[in-house]
């Protein structure tokens, strides 16, 4: 099995536990979906590295991808307006 299945079958694994992994500087981390939501709006972008400073910095490098990945954010941002306001 190569390093990227293993890291496949990790991330899907913690995800069947109910935890998300992302990127960070040191390398993956995990938390509690239920916790990670629960943090403002612009903090779950910058963990996701989907905040607007972020993906505009793709615009040359990844065209296709940047504009995906700057729509998950703006997608992101409403979902969680939706959930504060119903108190998640």
């Amino acid at each position: 099995m190569t390093e990227k299945e293993k890291f496949r079958d990790l991330v899907l694994k913690k995800a069947k536990e109910g935890k998300v992994v992302f990127m960070t500087i040191d390398g993956p981390a995990e938390a509690p979906i239920d916790d990670f939501i629960k943090q403002p709006t612009e903090g779950i972008l910058y963990d996701l590295n989907r905040d607007r400073a972020t993906v505009l910095t793709f615009i040359d490098t990844d065209p296709p991808k940047w504009v995906n990945d700057f729509a998950c954010g703006l997608v992101i941002a409403k979902l969680k307006e939706h959930y504060d306001k119903t108190d998640g």
